[in-house]
This record gives structure tokens, sequence and C-alpha cells, in this order.
């Protein structure tokens, strides 16, 4: 015990939002102190981790290695689906981000919240539950993303009335209504940025014969992106390798060929926001009525998502402010409640 309130002196309580994409660390008091992509550069066939000139290659300096990395080097994305592909990996990036939050202190041992997707297994719970200790944690706590993405969202979840979140991130979007705290209906679907930066990569393969890699479909969708039509169409210039002679070449797209190439993971979002709203009782859903549905997380910033799902569900749909950080913020404001809300969480200290 004493040991404990000894280690709580050096450390920095934080809220995780370990993301397939982005890994954002809240710190109480501070707000969001880290922002950084989920990924580690490693030697090759080992799990340590490379050193750079600037220091170890973890988040940002790794993401400009994907892709381009020589063969005695692999950029890894220990994160897949919002769930851990990767044990050893994952280790060893919530250390390092761990320890730049602190500033390198050697006795930091923080207590942790971590968001993690409603639908993940129990071992892969406990996958994260070990890697967040053995990384340094002290006590680890798990929030489902729905309710840190809520709250972070602003939204009234802990009030007798329906509050709906559609959290869609790079791994998982997570559609979940939520009243007095907790998960009233929920779906967690595998579907997200990711399998629409994989949708733009087909498209460009089996259109234009060109291969692109996922920084590039990244760019395309952030750029000229779309769900519904626009006021003005987009061009955008693309360039990779050319799959019948294999050379460099570049290729013109516009979003409108974009908007085909993602219609398949934007209506599949669109089913599991149907399915939950269909598994409500007539009170909650009639609170959605006024209420209507709040997006969060990255995909939210995609050009005509809200009205697109307006359109299917009939109900009012309003983006989040500041959308990408939301989940932060969420376990932000758990950690700011962890002795009262607590014992509501799961944590390394319970059997799962």
């Amino acid at each position: 015990m004493f040991l404990s309130r000894l280690m709580g002196l050096f450390s920095l309580d934080m809220g995780i939002d370990l993301g397939t994409c982005n890994t954002l660390v809240a710190v109480r008091g501070e707000g969001i102190v880290l922002n950084e992509p989920s990924v580690v550069a490693v030697k090759k066939g080992t799990n340590e981790v490379l050193d750079t000139a600037e220091g170890k290659a973890v988040g940002l300096a790794a993401k400009e290695m994907l892709g381009r990395t020589p063969g005695s080097i692999s950029a890894i994305r220990p994160m897949k689906d919002g769930v851990i592909a990767d044990l050893d990996i994952t280790e060893a990036m919530l250390s390092y981000f761990i320890k730049k939050v602190h500033g390198n202190r050697g006795l930091a041992h923080p207590r942790v919240v971590i968001a993690v997707p409603s639908g993940i297994t129990a071992v892969e719970k406990r996958a994260v539950l070990n890697s967040a200790k053995r990384a340094g944690a002290r006590t680890v706590y798990l929030v489902d993303e729905p309710k840190a993405s809520g709250i972070g969202a602003g939204l009234p979840i802990h009030e007798p009335r329906a509050s709906m979140i559609v959290d869609i991130g790079g791994g998982t979007t997570e559609v979940a209504v939520l009243s007095l705290s907790d998960i009233a209906a929920c779906t967690s679907l595998r579907v997200a940025g990711d399998d629409m930066d994989e949708a733009i990569m087909n498209y460009m393969r089996r259109t234009y014969n060109l291969m692109i890699g996922p920084q590039t479909a990244e760019n395309i969708k952030i750029q000229i992106g779309s769900t519904s039509p626009l006021k003005e169409e987009l061009k955008m210039e693309v360039k990779g390798r050319d799959m019948i002679s294999g050379l460099p070449r570049r290729a013109m797209i516009a979003s409108e060929e974009v908007r085909e190439a993602l219609k398949e993971p934007v209506g599949q979002i669109i089913e599991a926001v149907l399915h939950t709203l269909e598994q409500l009782e007539p009170e909650l859903a009639a609170d959605l009525v006024d209420n209507g549905i709040c997006l969060a997380g990255g995909g939210a910033l995609m050009r005509g998502i809200d009205s697109v799902l307006a359109k299917a569900t009939g109900l009012d749909v309003r983006v989040a402010d500041d959308p990408l950080t939301c989940v932060a913020r969420g376990t932000c404001e758990w950690l700011e409640n962890l002795d009262e809300w607590g014992t509501a969480m799961e944590s390394d200290e319970d059997e799962i």
C-alpha cells in the first residue's frame, strides 16, 4: 500500500485511446498531451524497437517509414480492428508513450484508463490489460469506447434518456445508445477507416491498374472522399506503381469515383446504425426523435456522412466538436471521477 502511494506521487494518471490508427493520451487536469500514430518500427525478425537520431522509432517517426522500409526494418501497426494484433510491439509502444508523457521518469507507474471496443472478447481484454501492466501501469481500468466517446462528445449519458453515438474510428465503428451511464443497445462493427482505405486501394487496382499504398489511399480519402454528391466535385493526382509495366505512374481520380469505391464500407456502417435502432425499447427510440445522433471519430469528418445517415434514419445527425479526440477526452473524464466510477470498470485486479 505504501509503495503504491509512493509510486502515485511520481506518476500522472492517464487516459488512453488505444486506436488502430492513432493513440491519444490524456492526463488528469491537463487534457490531451499526446496524439501519435499507432506505429512502431523494429529490426526485421525481432521485437527490438529501432533507434533513430531523434530517439525511438515510435509514433510519428515510425509512420513516415510505412511502405518505405528496407529489408532489414519493419514498420508495424500492432493494433488491428481495434484490438491488439502484436502483444510485444503494443507493450513497447505503450511503454514509450507512458515514458514520453512522464519525461522518462523511472518511477512513473500511473493508473491508466484505456478505452476498448465494446465488442471485444475476454481474451482481447486480457491482452490490453497485460500489455499496459507490463508497459509500466500501476493499475489498469477498461472503459467501453462508446461510453468514453459519448462523454467526450458532451452527451448527457448519465441521464435517464437516450443518447446515440456513432464513433467511426480506424479499425472499428462503435454504434451505441446510452442511458443512465450504461449501454442500452450497441453494435461493434469491425469496419471503419482502414476498410475505406482498402476499398480505395482495390478500386485503383481494378480501374487504373495502379498499385498504391495505405498512406496514399488515406490521403485520397481525406482530400476528395465523400459519401454524397458535392456541390463542386473534386479531382486529385495519384501516384503509384503500374501493375502491368511495374514502373512508377500517375493517374487522375475524381471524387465521384472515390464515392463509388466507398459504397460498401459506408453501407455496412449504415446497416449497423439501423440494426442498433431496431433493438431499442419504444421510449428510448422516442428520445432519439428529439436528441438525434452524434458522430465521432475520424470517420465523422468524411464529407456527407452526416447527411447520408440522416437520410437513412430520418433522425437529426450532428458531428461532435473535435470528433477525433472524443474518446480520449472521455477517458480523461473517467480519470477525474476514478474514485467514484472505478468500481464500475473492469481492471487488472478483476478476473476476466
